[in-house]
């Protein structure tokens, strides 16, 4: 496929490998000459404006940091309104569901689907190909980018609409978030009864209270150690989730007391 692509950072250069290694044409956004370096490397075609992503596009990717970059770019740029009509753009930044809505809502006119796409899942995820994506969109228009996806994501998740995706990323990372705070209380238990951390961490993920977030602390030694290297992606996570309920009009209830002070704890 001939695939455009926005946000070559930590999450979205490793996606151009993939994609590139499973025969897909690229051309990927540059900002910079270590961009346009890394773009090269990974055998895309680097470019460095945003209409020429879409030319002979049949999908465009959006893989940048907050939902505010999506905006700018697909609400108030011309990335759109250069995509030809029956282009698809897939939004991978988890933000709000109503950015989703509203960026297919203005897409429709121009004749070009979106679905959004928030994953789960780190770098290794995509070099491994087994990144978990939360997809929101009509079932044809999914299937229609799937070939694409697969080429880093393993399993693809049609979860519902247009902005489902992101309601559903927004539950786990409110969920993930609340296991780091009762990891945190864990450790502080253990030590009041005498049991050090690393002797919890080489135990704990034998036994059922084990998750994805118990297993990352192990591997890091410490829920310090772990918080200081998912820090900065936990708390942009948690402050989307506190304020998307509040714009929904839902209730985090008791997961939020669990967080806590975790937007704060967890920042590097």
């Amino acid at each position: 496929m001939r695939i455009g692509f926005v946000g070559t950072g930590r999450m979205g250069l490793p996606m151009v490998r993939r994609l590139v290694s499973a025969g897909h044409q690229v051309r990927a956004l540059v900002r910079s000459d270590q961009a346009r370096g890394d773009v090269t490397d990974a055998g895309a075609r680097p470019v460095t404006d945003v209409s020429e992503v879409a030319t002979d596009a049949e999908v465009v990717i959006i893989c940048v940091f907050t939902d505010e970059q999506v905006r700018d770019i697909c609400l108030d740029g011309p990335l759109i309104s250069s995509m030809a009509p029956g282009c698809v753009l897939v939004l991978h930044t988890t933000g709000s569901p109503v950015t989703a809505e509203k960026i297919s809502d203005h897409a429709q006119s121009f004749g070009v689907r979106v679905v959004d796409s928030p994953v789960s899942g780190g770098p290794h995820n995509i070099a491994a190909g087994d990144l978990t994506l939360f997809v929101g969109g009509d079932a044809e228009t999914v299937d229609r980018v799937r070939p694409a996806l697969q080429s880093y994501a393993e399993p693809i998740l049609h979860v519902g609409s247009i902005g489902t995706g992101q309601r559903v990323k927004l539950v786990n990372n409110a969920l993930f978030a609340a296991q780091i705070g009762l990891l945190r209380e864990g450790v502080r238990l253990g030590a009041e009864l005498g049991v050090d951390e690393s002797t919890l961490l080489s135990a704990l993920p034998h036994a059922s209270s084990n998750s994805r977030a118990l297993a990352g602390v192990s591997a890091r030694g410490s829920v310090a150690a772990f918080s200081e290297a998912v820090g900065e992606f936990v708390s942009k996570d948690v402050s989307v989730v506190r304020t998307v309920a509040r714009e929904l009009g839902g209730q985090l209830g008791v997961i939020d007391e669990v967080i806590g002070d975790q937007l704060g704890a967890v920042k590097p």
